[in-house]
């Protein structure tokens, strides 16, 4: 019925729907990030549109689209609170690319709304350039320029199939100048500064409340993939530093403002034991101005990452800093050493801020830690015994890792502690420090990655915002700062094989993964390769990769120069190239336009005398006006011409050579007296 409903509409209602079906499926991406408004009123003019061309009434008057623009344009206003930028730009672009399909008169505004399609699909990379909406958009670009060979067809009604066809055929052809454009084009930053995927998604943060870390674990997104040189550590050693937090109010880890002078503050005095670790590390954009690389990586030459166009600094405590957040995706080489000592090994006065406690704040933790240091075996322990006491109490009182402790109130440490003794890493690790410090010993939280996916996806590590992790470091004279992880106490498997806790799945997932766990992994890990071999492949192409390539083709010290040289030359090659082929093609005619003047020469030598723009109608009616009945089977024959040419549902193909031996046995069939003017050859 939809079929036998779209075939007999009107070629320029078809064509218009098919305008219209592209432009709503290029503008629903932009659903989930634009105001609302703008994604309903985009639909009700399309809507509005759409029932126009079914009916073939009359288009708006422009004083009614001049209307919907200014309302557009004042709720552009309210909800952006400007005209300008990505959001309001984009915003505006939607509606007039909707707007301009009421004003379809004439072939010119068909060419507008081909090219605002073409710069609408751009927009939608402002939000996302995974391999997802590079697949939508490579439909969007198809449909416009099938319609856009539509417009150039303005005789007869070609199908869509063919139309299409053309369509992919001339995007095939510029295919390879496509690629040779993306292999040598000089990179350089996004154009407008344009966020990558995920940008701002990762959940690490500048500072950390009690359950923050769960609500990150629930998120099953990538975070960053690792590729090992060499041997892979195991997984108790993939620690992934991110921020240091090191004051509490009592209810939140931030970082540390110092209370003393630089010259008195803890230094890194990174200290390198047993082999290096050489790794790429490709991160996924965050919110925050840091890199949490592999611990630890050294600021040395050939081990510190190096990112072109950031500034990188170590901080003392460890933990790499960038000088803006990381808004796209990058990728980073370095080394790192897992095995390894830092901080000072005598006291200095900076670590007194890492003794601090609010005053008010857990009485009743603070006096177990008292209790604890008034046993016998351990009045006179070291910060290494403290802490071995404080992990075999987790070990000993039965306490529950799991990522849905609920809420805790005003004294959480003491509720978590004493009471409930449920809780996800950064309980255990909060409660660590806080007894630690409770019995003077300097400690802090560090945050970050531990662990990985437990097989690597087309050569690389997958490490996950599930990964997210907290653990602890104290102090220790003579040793510095020693990593422990309160997690591993009460979960072994959380630590020493990298095993997260699995989030709650949704519906569907989780129905899919209860029917076949095995193919729903083989899945996702499929999804996840191809989605990595993009970002290796596409997103992260970068300057190194352009002179690998120069390399491989034989220059042996490959400069910006030689890559212009390379450039320049295969585009003067193509131009060449496809300048003889248009003074080729110069020369040859449509085969229609040849066929024409071929009949109109027989028809000539026949005493029939049509015009050159006559269709073959009208040249049968020449032939039954000029010679009579005796012509009727040649003037048959150009009604069959004409019917090729222009019936419903032609494919306007050229006619076989059986069609010219009709016409041409026609011709010779005629009685001698209509052929004696001008005999045919």
């Amino acid at each position: 019925m939809i079929t036998t409903t779209w075939r007999l509409l009107p070629r320029d209602a078809r064509d218009t729907l098919f305008l219209l079906a592209v432009i709503g499926w290029t503008i629903l991406p932009h659903a989930w990030h634009l105001p609302p408004w703008c994604g309903a009123l985009a639909a009700a003019i399309l809507a509005w549109r759409a029932r126009l061309a079914f009916s073939n009434g009359a288009l708006p008057g422009r004083w009614s689209v001049a209307a919907i623009l200014a309302l557009a344009t004042l709720l552009t206003l309210w909800s952006e609170r400007t005209l300008l930028g990505k959001e309001a730009g984009v915003t505006m672009l939607v509606v007039l690319m909707a707007l301009k399909t009421l004003e379809l008169r004439a072939r010119r505004d068909a060419l507008v709304v081909f090219f605002l399609g073409f710069f609408l699909v751009l927009t939608n990379f402002l939000y996302s350039q995974s391999i997802a909406v590079a697949a939508s958009m490579l439909v969007s670009v198809w449909g416009l320029l099938t319609a856009l060979v539509l417009a150039h067809m303005p005789v007869g009604r070609p199908t869509l199939a063919r139309a299409g066809g053309v369509a992919m055929r001339a995007a095939l052809l510029g295919a390879p100048l496509m690629l040779v454009l993306f292999l040598l084009f000089p990179r350089m930053g996004p154009l407008w500064g344009i966020p990558q995927d995920g940008a701002g998604r990762t959940g690490l943060s500048g500072s950390m409340r009690l359950g923050g870390v769960a609500e990150i674990a629930n998120d099953n997104s990538v975070a960053l993939r690792v590729r090992f040189f060499g041997a892979v550590p195991p997984p108790s050693a993939m620690y992934f530093r991110g921020p240091v937090l090191s004051a509490f109010n009592g209810r939140e880890w931030t970082r540390l403002v110092a209370t003393v002078p630089a010259a008195q503050r803890p230094r890194a005095e990174l200290e390198l034991l047993g082999e290096p670790v050489r790794y790429e590390i490709t991160m996924e954009p965050s919110r925050l101005p840091l890199l949490p690389m592999l611990e630890a990586t050294p600021d040395l030459p050939g081990a510190a990452p190096r990112l072109e166009g950031w500034l990188l600094a170590l901080r003392p405590d460890l933990q790499w800093q960038v000088d803006r957040p990381l808004t796209e995706r990058v990728r980073i080489e370095a080394q790192a050493w897992p095995e390894h000592r830092h901080g000072p090994r005598e006291p200095v006065a900076g670590l007194r801020d890492f003794s601090e406690l609010p005053p008010g704040y857990n009485p009743r933790t603070l006096a177990w830690a008292t209790a604890l240091r008034q046993r016998p075996e351990l009045e006179s322990a070291d910060a290494a015994a403290l802490a071995a006491a404080v992990l075999g109490h987790i070990r000993r009182e039965n306490y529950t890792y799991t990522l849905a402790p609920g809420g805790y109130g005003r004294d959480a440490i003491d509720e978590f502690w004493l009471d409930r003794r449920l809780g996800f890493c950064e309980h255990f690790a909060s409660a660590f420090v806080v007894i630690m410090r409770a019995l003077d010993v300097p400690a802090r939280i560090v945050t970050g990655y531990q662990g990985t996916d437990p097989e690597p996806a087309d050569g690389y590590w997958i490490v996950r915002q599930s990964n997210a992790h907290a653990w602890a470091e104290y102090w220790q004279a003579g040793r510095g700062w020693v990593r422990v992880d309160p997690t591993a106490a009460v979960a072994p498997e959380r630590v020493q094989r990298g095993q997260s806790l699995s989030p709650e799945r949704g519906l569907v997932a989780g129905a899919f993964s209860r029917v076949n766990p095995a193919l729903a992994a083989h899945v996702r890990a499929l999804l996840e390769q191809m989605d990595n071999r993009w970002n290796q492949w596409v997103l992260n192409y970068s300057r190194g990769q352009q002179f690998d390539l120069l390399k491989r083709l034989g220059v042996s010290a490959p400069s910006w120069q030689d890559l212009a040289v390379l450039l320049i030359g295969l585009l003067c090659a193509a131009s060449l190239a496809a300048a003889g082929w248009a003074f080729w093609d110069r020369r040859r005619q449509d085969p229609w336009l040849r066929l024409q003047r071929q009949v109109q020469q027989r028809l000539a030598r026949l005493g029939v005398t049509v015009a050159v723009h006559d269709p073959p109608r009208a040249r049968a009616a020449q032939v039954r006006r000029t010679l009579g009945a005796s012509a009727e089977a040649l003037a048959a024959t150009l009604d069959q011409l004409d019917r090729l040419r222009y019936a419903r549902g032609a494919a306007l193909l050229r006619p076989g050579r059986d069609w010219w031996r009709s016409f041409a046995a026609a011709a010779a069939a005629l009685p001698a007296t209509a052929r004696a003017a001008a005999p045919l050859s």
